[in-house]
């Protein structure tokens, strides 16, 4: 009897469908994606090659060095089983998932239980959540699995190259064998989703890999097919927990207005709307309705309060069509995922005015740049009606930045905020945007603060580097400064 036999004994008893063992890991057990009790220590190379004796070969070994996966199946005392072996770029050991040769996870391959699910386009209806998902095979659910295990915030997959995964807002190229990303998706991608691509469209998926959750998008490229995974988290985080370089509570507790947090990509702006939600649901009784494409982290309605998370292109055609309903379904706050084009702004704006608190995102690098791009995106006959409607609507403008810690692991966020008072306001209206800079600067007192003296705290506080906060600035004079002040 093989030296695994003992664990495979173990997750039978639990009615465990799943084992993951590595180098330098401790055991883990699965059921359908939900973690078994094992209370093993870390294995060390030499352990595991012994409890794998007879399934990792010498041929098998040379393969999995040569490609970064291989695949085996085993039969062992308590039935027959399907392995497989994943090497790790970033110490060179390598980790297998151990699964029943008769189990639904995964299409029966040797993978934690992966889903996707095509967001269907604006025109089609929506996906009937109780149908049977596409499920993807060992390869892919390795390579998510890697990521999250990595702390990536991203995965950037392109046919003929190795894998890339995004950590700490920077890229870094996994030593893994070229891949085929159609291979990958194969049982993904039906046939709407392949004519978006021959079209020049990209194609949007749902991915569930065990506790994770993804957002992929495939798309042509010159080369070939690729695809960009942002990996998930599944519940909102607390205010408290982002450590804000400032207080931004009170802005859930709006009875109305619009507050917009904008950056650029990948910047954290969805995790501060969600939070902001989040404290919303928590400190009120109100009924919250949320539009995303696609829902990025879900958000658990408090003792009072009820939430509806709607998601573009699943449960509703588009952003347009999903607020116009919303409005008939007595929210307190509308949380919308993105402002992209005039409709969607128009109705944020017209919920402003009517007695809800809007919370949403644009792409804009700072305060003033999201509100020329909000009056901008309308042809010149209806600039200044906007500009009236911003005036009375907008409460509050969060403008974000993401840079590397000085010390450690991770990033901070740098933040610009412009909290709309009767000054601001008449700013707005007049056009003169460029004077809120100034607005900004006077007024600390209400909780305003322009991102130059948000950049020279952290980074008189050493929390990250002088060098990094002045790439960041808006205005570099106006940082040095705040630096020197």
């Amino acid at each position: 009897m093989a030296a695994i036999d003992g664990l495979l004994g173990i997750l039978r008893q639990q009615g465990a469908n799943e084992l993951r063992v590595g180098v330098d890991r401790a055991p883990k057990m699965y059921s359908h994606g939900t973690p078994k009790r094992l209370t093993i220590p870390e294995t060390s190379e030499e352990t595991l090659r012994h409890l794998l004796a007879g399934i990792l070969t010498s041929e098998r070994e040379a393969e999995l060095r040569a490609k970064g996966h291989v695949e085996a199946t085993y039969d062992g005392s308590g039935g027959a089983y399907r392995v497989a072996f994943t090497t790790r770029a970033e110490d060179g050991g390598f980790d297998a998932i151990i699964v029943p040769a008769g189990t639904t996870a995964a299409a029966a391959t040797a993978a934690a239980p992966v889903t996707l699910a095509a967001q269907a386009p604006p025109s089609a209806p929506a996906i009937d959540e109780s149908a049977p998902r596409a499920r993807t095979g060992a390869e892919l659910a390795s390579l998510l699995t890697r990521a999250v295990e990595m702390r990536a915030s991203d995965l950037h997959l392109m046919t003929g190259e190795p894998p890339s995964v995004r950590i700490d807002g920077k890229l870094r190229a996994l030593r893994d064998a070229a891949i085929d990303v159609e291979r990958l998706f194969v049982e993904s991608l039906d046939a709407q989703a392949m004519a978006r691509l021959a079209e020049g469209r990209s194609a949007d998926l749902a991915v569930e890999v065990g506790g994770s959750r993804f957002r992929v998008n495939v798309y042509r490229a010159s080369a070939g097919l690729a695809a960009a995974v942002r990996l998930l988290a599944r519940g909102a985080p607390s205010l408290a927990s982002l450590q804000l370089p400032a207080q931004l509570d009170d802005l859930a507790e709006l009875p109305h207005g619009l507050v917009i947090v904008c950056g650029a990509t990948g910047s954290g702006k969805s995790t501060t709307i969600a939070a902001l939600s989040q404290e919303a649901l928590r400190k009120r009784s109100v009924m919250l309705v949320g539009l995303e494409d696609p829902i990025e982290y879900t958000l658990a309605a408090g003792s009072s309060s009820l939430v509806r998370q709607r998601q573009v292109g699943r449960d509703v055609r588009d952003f347009e069509t999903g607020l116009r309903d919303a409005l008939r379904e007595d929210p307190d706050v509308l949380l919308i995922g993105e402002m992209r084009d005039p409709e969607t702004i128009g109705l944020a704006l017209t919920a402003a005015e009517t007695g809800h608190l809007v919370l949403t995102s644009l792409h804009s690098r700072s305060a003033a740049s999201a509100i020329e791009r909000i009056v901008d995106s309308y042809p010149a006959g209806r600039q200044e009606q906007v500009r009236v409607q911003l005036a009375d609507s907008l409460r509050a403008v969060v403008a974000q930045r993401l840079l590397p810690r000085a010390r450690g692991n991770g990033r901070i966020a740098a933040l610009e905020v412009l909290r709309v008072n009767h000054a601001v306001a008449a700013t707005i209206r007049e056009g003169k945007t460029a004077q809120l800079a100034s607005a900004m600067q006077a007024g600390k007192r209400e909780g305003m603060q322009p991102l130059e003296r948000c950049l020279a705290d952290l980074a008189r506080q050493a929390l990250v580097t002088t060098e990094a906060a002045r790439a960041v600035a808006n205005d570099v004079a106006t940082f040095e400064q705040y630096m020197r002040g």
